[in-house]
């Protein structure tokens, strides 16, 4: 401590090195979480774009077979109906 400045001065300028420093060490910390968050999406996000293309490949899958089945059901519907209207077309036309 000087003896030629008063406490308060001397007390005030420590403070002020100790909030610079503290503010100092807030940036840095910052910086180094941002950077590394940036690698861990780096090695992440791979990985999630991987997972959902193969999601998405899955639904397509899916949702194609889902369809094969629905227009197999309504051919065999639909030519069952064709059937029973060419039926009633060849009673009607016996009478």
């Amino acid at each position: 401590m000087d003896d030629d400045k008063p406490v308060t001065e001397q007390a005030v300028e420590t403070m002020t090195a100790a909030v610079e420093a503290t503010k100092d060490a807030a940036v840095t910390a910052v910086k180094k979480v941002k950077k590394a968050a940036k690698k861990v999406a780096k090695k992440v996000a791979p990985k999630k774009a991987k997972k959902a293309k193969k999601s998405s490949k899955k639904a397509a899958k899916k949702s194609s077979k889902k369809a094969a089945k629905k227009t197999a059901k309504k051919a065999v519907k639909k030519s069952a109906k064709k059937a029973a209207k060419k039926k009633k077309k060849a009673k009607k036309s016996k009478r």
